[in-house]
């Protein structure tokens, strides 16, 4: 028998801080790919890359993406842009909260959870309910979608044009007649043959 520690979270809870680290490494891999960028000439050169590139501390990251990327966009996307980076930096202290802080609830308010970290020998700690976490989320996903298509839905049908057409996981999976869960997504395994899930975004 195997015991695991239970970090007393709900089913939404969990859905919600899961959505964060997914959204949070999704922004993270965009800025650095699209700063990495800016430093390939035409040949396909890369030029000599400073140190804040190495990836290790993201704000390093960031701050070259905002002056390399973000400032030089076109005017109106340069303005969308600019704020994700205040965005980005506001949303930092709450997913450093999630991601290093010790979990733990109390009796005076169960429907909140809280994190605990100690920064420089300063004691950080941050509440957080469930709806609050589904904000956080949102906005990050929000921030997701304007970096990656700064000019609105004009920008990403312009990158559907690129690529020469599109396809989601769901609708791919429909096609495929491969195994899929309640919400049409595939499952592990070989194809089960059967009709899936009549749901899909695409």
């Amino acid at each position: 028998m195997i015991y695991q520690w239970d970090p007393q979270l709900s089913d939404r809870e969990v859905h919600f801080i899961g959505m964060i680290f997914i959204h949070w490494a999704s922004l993270e891999h965009e800025v650095f790919t699209q700063t990495l960028k800016t430093f390939v000439t035409e040949g396909e050169e890369v030029h000599p890359l400073p140190k804040e590139m190495s990836n290790i501390q993201f704000t390093g990251v960031l701050d070259f993406w905002k002056a390399r990327v973000a400032d030089k966009a076109s005017s109106r996307r340069a303005k969308v842009l600019q704020r994700q980076y205040d965005e980005i930096l506001k949303l930092k202290n709450i997913r450093d909260a999630l991601a290093h802080g010790m979990w733990h609830w109390s009796t005076e308010d169960l429907g909140r959870i809280s994190t605990v970290r100690v920064k420089k020998r300063e004691v950080i700690t941050f509440h957080f309910s469930a709806k609050a976490l589904g904000d956080i989320a949102s906005k990050l996903g929000a921030i997701n979608f304007k970096i990656r298509f700064p000019g609105g839905l004009i920008d990403l049908a312009k990158a559907r044009m690129e690529q020469g057409g599109y396809i989601s996981r769901r609708a791919m999976a429909m096609f495929t007649r491969a195994a899929v869960d309640h919400d049409g997504y595939p499952m592990d395994g070989p194809s089960s043959g059967r009709t899936p899930s009549g749901k899909t975004d695409g």
